[in-house]
C-alpha cells in the first residue's frame, strides 16, 4: 500500500477518537555506521565544498592556532562569551595578545552599532556536528546569543572531532531534541551566501564573509 493510500484509508476511518500516530520507516535518514575518521572526512569535504575553513588542531594547542587566524585575517576587534570552556580558554590566552575582547552578554539595543559595524569575528563554541551535510550545531544562549554567529564578518568556532554524528536524525535523537529543543537550534553549513536572479553566488550579503573552524582531535 503507497503512502497516499495510507492516508486516504486513515481519513476514511477516522472517528472522533485521538488517532494513532502510524509507524514511520526512519531508516532513510540514518543508519549510516560510518567511522570517526569517515565523520570527519565527510563533515569536512562538505563543508569545504561551500567556503568552509577547517583548520586542524589538537585539544591542547586549540589556542595557540586560535591567535595564528587572528594574525592571519587581521582580527582586531574579537566578540565572545564569558562562561563556556571556549570563551574562558580564549580569554585567558589572549589576555597578553594586543587582539580588543568584545563583551556579548548585553543587551544588543545598547550596543547593536558597534556589533555591527566594529566586531571583527566572533568566537563561538559548537554542541557538534554533521557529516552528511557538513553543518555545525549550536544552541544559542544568553552567553552566547545567535548574533555572535550570525553578523560578524568572521565567524570563528570550534569543534571537537568526536562531537561529529553521521545524519541529522542521529543529532535529534541521540540529543534529546523532542524532549526539549530550544527556540531556536543554529545549523552552520558554511559563510552566509546568496545568488541573484542569473545564479551569480555572493558570501557575505546576509552575515559571515568567511567560516573558520577550529577541528580538535
Amino acid at each position: 500500500m503507497s503512502a497516499r493510500d495510507n492516508i486516504l484509508q486513515r481519513l476514511r476511518e477516522r472517528s472522533s477518537a485521538p488517532q494513532p500516530a502510524p509507524l514511520s520507516d526512519f531508516s532513510v535518514v540514518t543508519g549510516r555506521q560510518w567511522t570517526a575518521e569517515e565523520r570527519v572526512a565527510h563533515f569536512e569535504r562538505w563543508i569545504s565544498s561551500v567556503h568552509g575553513e577547517i583548520i586542524h588542531c589538537r585539544k591542547d594547542n586549540w589556542r595557540e592556532a586560535l591567535v595564528g587566524i587572528l594574525s592571519d585575517k587581521g582580527v582586531q576587534r574579537l566578540a565572545l562569551g564569558r562562561t563556556n570552556d571556549v570563551a574562558r580558554e580564549a580569554r585567558e590566552w589572549l589576555g597578553e595578545n594586543s587582539v580588543e575582547l568584545v563583551d556579548v552578554d548585553r543587551d544588543i539595543g545598547d550596543w547593536q552599532r558597534e556589533m555591527f559595524e566594529r566586531v571583527d569575528a566572533g568566537l563561538t563554541s559548537t554542541l557538534g556536528a554533521i557529516a552528511e551535510t557538513g553543518s555545525l550545531w549550536l544552541w544559542p544562549t544568553p552567553d552566547e546569543p545567535r548574533l555572535l554567529s550570525l553578523v560578524p564578518p568572521l565567524h570563528i568556532a570550534v569543534l571537537d572531532a568526536d562531537r561529529i554524528e553521521d545524519t541529522l536524525f542521529d543529532v535529534m535523537s541521540r540529543h534529546g531534541w523532542a524532549e526539549g529543543m530550544p527556540t531556536n537550534a543554529l545549523l552552520i553549513s558554511g559563510p552566509s551566501k546568496t545568488a541573484d536572479i542569473e545564479q551569480t553566488l555572493a558570501y557575505g550579503v546576509h552575515g559571515p564573509r568567511e567560516l573558520v573552524i577550529l577541528l580538535r582531535h
